[in-house]
């Protein structure tokens, strides 16, 4: 098995961030999610992968600076987590999510915490695969989003999604409306020109919010604060295709139905 190495402000620089390495077209975008780790490498963050030129990777900080609308205090927190292609079925999640474990027992913490959706979500973890992992889950919204922990003592204290997320829907009511933040190395490109030129071609009205801070992501309508589409105001979709004219109207129809 091929080791494990762990990103910082030091080697950032030169070390690929797994996903969009090869894809020239989103430079900008993918040197945002570069720049957004570098920042939250201060606040106690965790981009580990394995080293190889392969999406095999996981992240995670304190749930108290996570970028996702939860209350989970005193854990650990879980963004992105992947393993892909040939390296599927060869136990590197198992590893990844074992590095992790490790912190939290070394840092004293609850227990690890995760948003994902209760059917598959687009940049989301596998929500079957953790749930044999020892996590269970501890809240869920009507948009389809989960809350998954896993607890080093059952008694610890409880963990919640935020206010913000319980109804499915945004303040704003007509059109499309996208929240969505450098926490993803394609989401910069897509939403600022893909989506652009796909609601111009249907006439929709395109409102974009671009989550900045802390603060605002843990205030979002969506648990995905990578990226989340509303139309007329309800929540459709996680999926980043969406930006795109040839895809919009199948995953349109998808989330509504």
């Amino acid at each position: 098995m091929q080791n494990l190495i762990q990103l910082s402000k030091e080697n950032i620089s030169k070390e690929h961030i797994c996903c969009a390495f090869s894809d020239k077209k989103i430079g900008e975008s993918y040197q945002a999610k570069k720049d957004w780790l570098t920042k939250e490498f201060d606040n106690g963050y965790v981009f580990r992968r394995l080293d190889a030129r392969a999406k095999v990777f996981i992240e995670y900080g304190p749930a108290e600076k996570a970028w996702v609308p939860i209350t989970a205090p005193h854990y650990l927190n879980i963004n992105c987590f992947w393993v892909s292609g040939k390296y599927k079925k060869n136990g590197y999640g198992k590893q990844l999510l074992k590095s992790a474990w490790d912190d939290v027992k070394q840092q004293g913490k609850y227990g690890l915490a995760t948003v994902v959706g209760t059917k598959k979500f687009h940049f989301m973890s596998d929500t079957k695969w953790l749930l044999k992992q020892g996590f269970v889950e501890v809240d869920q919204i009507s948009s389809g989003f989960s809350l998954l922990a896993k607890k080093i003592n059952k008694n610890a204290s409880d963990l919640s999604f935020n206010k913000c997320v319980r109804s499915g829907t945004c303040s704003h009511k007509k059109g499309i409306v996208v929240y969505y933040s450098n926490r993803c190395p394609y989401t910069e490109f897509h939403v600022t020109q893909s989506l652009e030129v796909t609601a111009k071609k249907r006439k929709l009205p395109l409102k974009v919010i671009k989550l900045k801070t802390l603060k605002q992501a843990q205030g979002a309508p969506s648990p995905a604060t990578i990226f989340s589409l509303f139309l007329d105001g309800k929540f459709i979709t996680t999926d980043l295709s969406i930006c795109m004219d040839s895809r919009f109207d199948k995953v349109i129809a998808k989330g509504v139905g």
